[in-house]
């Protein structure tokens, strides 16, 4: 059972997860910025250019099984070492990318060996650390993806404008290998884990040492529902830069507003959480992608600046929400034994629904000439989240969460 305080040491973790998901979520939301340089370096076609956020996301997906399952038996800081080496490796290559392979394998190193070994294991370790306000813990924690969205992808424009985006790339990953080795270091399991893993000591493992358990169907639901959200919100996410430079905004303002959508973002992580532990859980996760998924759709459409600021604003409140609660749900509703192999499950098709989202944003432009259909798509993917809670809720959704 977990101790009803997390310790000094808690709270370092919740700083843990919040640098290492902001440098990580910040150097995937750079793909928007740096999608016109890249495609007026090398002729690629928007669709070409946005394939490199698919393939983070698609191995992020991929690789975080593996990490997730290993981390509920291994210690935790041995995967975020990994992570902080992977994110500024990646970031270095991509100074040096000369073909589209490379550029594609970069992102691919991001996504697998960086990304998806933050997103698996640090979660379910912060949540182990408390057991009341739990939300509100991880909700600081995840706070920090959307402060990295909006600061890492604002200061790689003001980059790439004063020594172009070769320059920006290799920047960027020297401040990722000396600040993310430092930040992991830090990283300590709660009391419970480890005893769990002391315990475990020259015990032969048993055959259901992987198996979810009574977690599967918890699984399987939100499985489903993250394709629909994560889809949504990656057409905003990739795509709202250059939509917004298409319409004659120069592009350190278009860089701006992204960078508003994550601002309100930190604060929409922060509602979100302390919501979770008042309302529970799904009811906030529904709550805010009706918002995200009312929104989105009208990106396109915003002539007055003051309009695009104020539609950033309120959308990247519901759509950070909309990434908390997600992740709480499931923290919430397994069992701490095996909180990091589920999370990585459902990260599974989390990132699937972004790299679809991200390319069929840049697909849907190749096919019609604009983002009216791509920002659409986003809207209709939303429709299907809200479907697929619905339909949980009425499958035994409404059940009581699980604290330990």
């Amino acid at each position: 059972m977990q101790s009803t305080a997390p310790g000094r040491h808690g709270w370092v973790m919740v700083f843990v997860g919040f640098s290492l998901s902001a440098m990580s979520f910040g150097g995937l939301g750079t793909v928007g910025v740096f999608l016109k340089p890249l495609i007026a370096e090398f002729g690629w076609s928007r669709g070409e250019t946005s394939l490199g956020f698919s393939i983070a996301a698609l191995s992020a997906a991929a690789f975080g099984i593996l990490w997730g399952f290993f981390a509920d038996r291994q210690p935790t800081r041995r995967f975020l070492l990994m992570a902080a080496g992977a994110l500024a490796i990646a970031l270095l290559l991509l100074s040096q990318v000369t073909v589209y392979w490379h550029y594609l394998l970069a992102y691919f190193l991001f996504g697998a060996f960086g990304h998806a070994a933050v997103a698996a294991t640090v979660w379910a370790n912060i949540g182990e650390w408390f057991a009341q306000n739990k939300g509100l813990a991880l909700g600081i924690g995840l706070a920090g993806s959307a402060i990295g969205q909006a600061v890492v992808p604002f200061s790689a424009r003001l980059l790439i404008t004063a020594h172009g985006w070769q320059t920006a790339y290799l920047v960027l990953g020297l401040i990722y290998l000396v600040l993310g080795l430092a930040i992991a270091a830090l990283t300590r399991d709660p009391p419970a884990k480890s005893a769990r893993l002391a315990a475990r000591v020259g015990r032969v493992p048993d055959r259901g040492a992987w198996s979810l358990g009574s977690a599967k169907a918890t699984v399987a639901w939100f499985a489903g529902a993250v394709i629909f959200c994560c889809s949504c919100m990656s057409v905003a996410i990739v795509h709202i830069v250059p939509a917004l430079s298409d319409n004659g905004f120069k592009p350190e303002i278009a860089a701006s507003v992204l960078t508003t959508v994550m601002l309100a973002g930190a604060i929409g992580r922060l509602c979100s959480g302390k919501l979770c532990d008042i309302i529970g859980p799904l009811r906030t996760y529904a709550m805010m992608s009706l918002g995200q998924t009312c929104l989105v759709i009208w990106f396109p459409h915003m002539a007055s600046l003051t309009g695009i600021y104020v539609l950033a604003a309120v959308f990247g409140f519901f759509f950070s929400g909309v990434m908390s609660s997600m992740i709480i749900c499931v923290n919430y509703m397994v069992p701490a034994a095996v909180a990091a192999r589920s999370w990585a499950i459902v990260s599974l098709f989390a990132w699937i629904g972004m790299g679809l989202g991200s390319y069929m944003g840049g697909a849907l432009f190749d096919m019609t000439g604009g983002y009216t259909w791509s920002f659409a798509f986003a809207a209709i993917m939303g429709c299907g989240n809200l479907a697929v809670l619905l339909a949980y809720h009425f499958n035994g959704g409404r059940r009581e969460p699980v604290l330990a």
